[in-house]
């Protein structure tokens, strides 16, 4: 089987109204840019997507335009939480057409142990109908996900396809793809180490900057994955610090920031986020306008 979820992924935000409302006609055209701009696949309900304050009725909606707008590009829908119970229910509940697979964050807060999260994923990928993606983020749910428990995950079910890695921790990502079979996929969790990650045999990347920026992320990710190394790093150079300023203040509100720079959103995050600083706002919009 070859490798699933290769290449440019973007992790979608959900565009606001001044009053906070879900901007549907923003999405629109955040889905649309992102098709012409060659991205691989769609990534909806993710962190990015301040999935954590939408309503339920709001996620069906969010996910149904994203399928809706995809112009045939593979759809993956966040699915996580801390309760496998309401996972399971979820999935039984879900409407998967149109949908090539789940991103499944590892359980937040209640800090599960190795085999903990284990049995927790194999349940998900015993109920799910379609391929499981892990999310590993330690810095966000407090646990991390060891790289011999994904193996042996990968090692119990076909379903378990891919994890998106966002430990930052380069020996861990390395004894991934060590111990996991030739077809389970690296996919990068943040754009900084996109291009690392893929030097060591990583596939690609689940971007936020591709929420402003898809035809570069896109280019860069392509370039790397036909090991023409030379030019990746060109683009990589030309984008590292709009990479940093990025997450300088916590995402989404950096992308939110360049993308009302571009005139495609509102600045406007939800509670408990917020937008940022004025300063980060005006060094982002400068950094932006030297991009060639």
């Amino acid at each position: 089987m070859s490798q699933l979820f290769t290449g440019a992924g973007v992790a979608l935000i959900t565009p606001f109204t001044k009053e906070k409302h879900v901007d549907y006609k923003a999405l629109e055209t955040v889905v649309e840019n992102q098709v012409k701009g060659g991205m691989d696949y769609l990534v909806a309900l993710g962190t990015t997507a301040e999935t954590a304050t939408l309503s339920a009725e709001e996620k069906a909606n969010i996910v149904e335009l994203v399928k809706d707008k995809s112009q045939g590009l593979p759809v993956v829908a966040g699915m996580g939480g801390n309760d496998t119970r309401t996972i399971l229910k979820h999935i039984d509940k879900f409407n998967f057409n149109g949908i090539s697979g789940i991103l499944v964050v590892t359980p937040y807060y209640n800090k599960p142990s190795q085999e903990g999260m284990y049995h927790h994923y194999l349940e998900v990928a015993k109920a799910s109908p379609v391929p499981v993606i892990l999310y590993n983020v330690p810095s966000r749910t407090g646990v991390n996900l060891e790289a011999t428990t994904v193996a042996r995950l990968t090692a119990a079910t076909d379903n378990i396809v891919a994890i998106k890695e966002a430990s930052g921790e380069h020996s861990q990502m390395t004894k991934i793809l060590k111990y996991t079979p030739d077809n389970f996929t690296l996919i990068s969790g943040d754009d900084l180490l996109a291009l690392t990650v893929s030097s060591i045999g990583g596939k690609g990347v689940i971007s936020v900057i591709a929420n402003a920026l898809p035809a570069k992320l896109s280019r860069l990710m392509h370039l790397a994955l036909e090991n023409n190394y030379e030019e990746a790093r060109k683009l990589h150079y030309e984008l590292i610090e709009m990479f940093q300023l990025m997450f300088k203040e916590g995402n989404p509100g950096g992308v939110k920031a360049l993308m009302n720079i571009q005139e495609t959103v509102e600045n406007v995050l939800r509670s408990p986020l917020y937008k940022i600083s004025d300063e980060l706002y005006e060094e982002i919009r400068a950094t932006y306008n030297k991009l060639s």
